[in-house]
């Protein structure tokens, strides 16, 4: 992967993805997404997540929250909740999450200083830190907040080391897309990962859905995770894959040395898609 050239590394953060995510979730700002799907979703990021764990009125952070989507099924259990995006959705955010009171917005990057170290109970980051450039440096960082002890949970791309051979040609063929893709101007990357999600996401995730229905396992199936997901949740993942300019994949065993070199332990994966999600506490 060869390294962008509008870095920003006293904030850890890549210029070009972060204007690109603020122009994502400005166009899909999740509020056309059912309650139904949403939660369905939430529940498969969110399946390890140790909520019994948390003290009462807990405060935490959720690191890139982007459209503020999860944290809108978060704050109903928490005590206070710092959202954080260094991109304009931020107020997408704002907006989505207006009628609770016990949220922050942070105009931040990852490794600003702006929360005070050990003082949070909980924090998550999903589908954010595959896209900065150091990206240990910014598990640090969330580490950092946290109080001895606390959970944070991730989600990081993952390498396909559990997957047949052939996902990792398909997703060689799909980085050189995407690489031309993301240098368009907006109108015309919106356009072409719309495209894709016509032509690809949707035609896959119906044959998933059709085949399943006669008994067949389809959990090899490219892109069958979607068979039960909106044709709105597939334009934003397309948008998300094929139009962001960083992004980085991990092994779950790179994944699992990088927590713990952060100071997580008891680090617990989730069997499941989406791969990889993993929760760690942080060193007492």
């Amino acid at each position: 992967m060869k390294t962008p050239l509008n870095l920003t590394p006293d904030k850890n953060i890549d210029i070009g993805t972060v204007s690109s995510f603020g122009d994502e979730w400005s166009r899909f700002s999740q509020s056309k997404l059912s309650n139904s799907e949403l939660n369905s979703i939430f529940n498969d990021y969110f399946e390890i997540f140790p909520w019994d764990d948390l003290p009462i009125n807990a405060e935490g952070f959720d690191m890139g929250c982007g459209s503020g989507r999860w944290a809108s099924l978060v704050l109903p259990r928490v005590g206070h909740l710092n959202c954080i995006d260094p991109s304009s959705a931020i107020n997408v955010a704002r907006c989505n999450l207006s009628n609770f009171t016990n949220v922050s917005f942070h105009e931040n990057s990852v490794c600003e200083k702006f929360i005070p170290p050990s003082s949070q109970d909980f924090g998550y980051s999903l589908g954010v830190l595959h896209h900065v450039p150091d990206t240990v440096g910014a598990i640090k960082s969330c580490v950092d907040l946290l109080k001895p002890g606390a959970p944070l949970l991730l989600y990081l791309y993952y390498r396909f080391d559990n997957r047949p051979f052939f996902y990792k040609a398909i997703w060689a063929i799909s980085d050189t897309i995407r690489n031309l893709i993301y240098r368009s101007p907006p109108r015309v990357k919106n356009l072409l990962t719309d495209f894709i999600a016509i032509t690809v996401y949707y035609p896959l995730s119906l044959m998933s859905f059709i085949l399943e229905k006669f008994g067949i396992d389809v959990h090899n199936i490219p892109l069958s995770y979607y068979r039960n997901c909106s044709f709105y949740t597939i334009r934003t993942d397309s948008r998300d894959r094929f139009g962001t300019p960083l992004e980085k994949r991990f092994s779950k065993l790179q994944i699992k040395d990088m927590m713990i070199e952060s100071g997580l332990h008891n680090i617990v994966f989730s069997d499941k898609q989406p791969y990889w999600c993993a929760v760690g506490y942080k060193k007492k």
